[in-house]
């Protein structure tokens, strides 16, 4: 069917009333978010927090990993409907890597952090078996392991250079996005940051580009990326520290992330992006925007704050502080424009 433009004109207010508060019975920060069907769902938080629904939001059980009651749990994988995989981030051991296999009734630690000066940011999957994870820098190289085991175990890959002061924000384990079997981008912020780097073979090599993004501050870069498809991604993140104007928001490439260049006026600080069929939604302390023209220009249908986001066939999901989770159901129009689900797309970070 021909696709209309003035279909998509209306979007924009049709999401006014669409995010819909959820009950989770936590309130911890929430930065990480993974929906496996429209059903099942993860999240997870500060003070060791995990938590699952199984009917779409209509109940949230919240739990806590015993020990970890000063991890903070900024990213969760969700391998299936009962395997999942929590990232914790901070200096040294606060940097852990958690596996369930039984729907979060317990944990085990896969990956004790021993490196003091390792701080990890990022972890994203290809499939239930594949995936990588991005750390900031240690003597002058970023820090990237893989695993071909479901996260059982981590491989130490040559990481690539990093500039004085550049690193990857663990802000909604959005600054790291994945295609295919074998490629990824992840994002850069601090003073000599706001680059992308990108891998075509599993993150044993990486090609480096700059963008407009803002990078004027140690709290300034990328904070997330995604990508439409190979050739057209979108950049955003500005200043959380200084949220205000719309200079260094956003970046567009059209190939692949060889070059980046500005997009259209995205107002204050954004902690992540996501496509779902021709449209792009992104979310952050500022609120939530959406875009029908692939970034060209932006409009707010929701001024709530909001760390990350996830969807699953017509859900998307956000979480943000103080326990907030909330669900917008999306308009058949979009879902229809989307990709079939799978894998990927329930997967914090692999971004369609």
């Amino acid at each position: 069917m021909k696709f209309l433009p003035g279909l998509f004109l209306a979007i924009p207010a049709a999401f006014a009333q669409l995010w819909t508060q959820q009950s989770s019975g936590t309130n911890a920060s929430l930065r990480g978010v993974s929906a496996v069907t429209e059903s099942v769902v993860w999240a997870s938080g500060t003070g060791g927090t995990f938590l699952r629904t199984t009917d779409g939001g209509a109940a949230w059980k919240a739990g806590k990993i015993s020990g970890a009651a000063d991890m903070d749990f900024r990213a969760v994988q969700a391998l299936d409907e009962s395997a999942a995989i929590l990232l914790s981030i901070g200096s040294g051991e606060k940097s852990r890597v958690y596996k369930t296999t039984d729907a979060g009734a317990s944990w085990r630690l896969v990956y004790p952090n021993l490196d003091p000066d390792a701080f990890f940011d990022a972890i994203a999957f290809w499939d239930p078996a594949h995936g990588i994870l991005i750390g900031d820098p240690v003597k002058g190289r970023f820090e990237v392991m893989t695993t071909d085991d479901g996260g059982e175990t981590w491989k130490k890959q040559k990481g690539p250079s990093a500039e004085a002061k550049e690193g990857a924000f663990a802000a909604s384990n959005s600054c790291l996005t994945l295609r295919g079997g074998h490629e990824a981008w992840f994002g850069t912020g601090g003073a000599k940051g706001a680059r992308v780097f990108h891998s075509t073979d599993g993150g044993e090599t990486w090609s480096v580009a700059k963008t407009p993004v803002r990078n004027d501050s140690p709290s300034a870069g990328i904070f997330a990326i995604a990508f439409a498809n190979p050739r057209k991604g979108i950049a955003v993140g500005g200043d959380y520290k200084n949220p205000g104007g719309t200079d260094g928001t956003i970046a567009i490439t059209l190939d692949g992330g060889k070059t980046w260049t500005a997009g259209g006026a995205l107002h204050g600080f954004r902690s992540d992006v996501k496509c779902i069929g021709k449209v792009w939604i992104a979310t952050g302390t500022s609120g939530s925007d959406i875009s029908t023209d692939d970034g060209k220009s932006w409009k707010q249908f929701d001024a709530a704050s909001y760390n990350a986001m996830s969807f699953s066939g017509s859900n998307a999901w956000a979480v943000g502080p103080q326990g907030a989770i909330a669900r917008l159901l999306l308009p058949a129009s979009i879902v229809a424009r989307s990709r079939a689900p799978d894998f990927r797309l329930g997967i914090v970070g692999q971004l369609f």
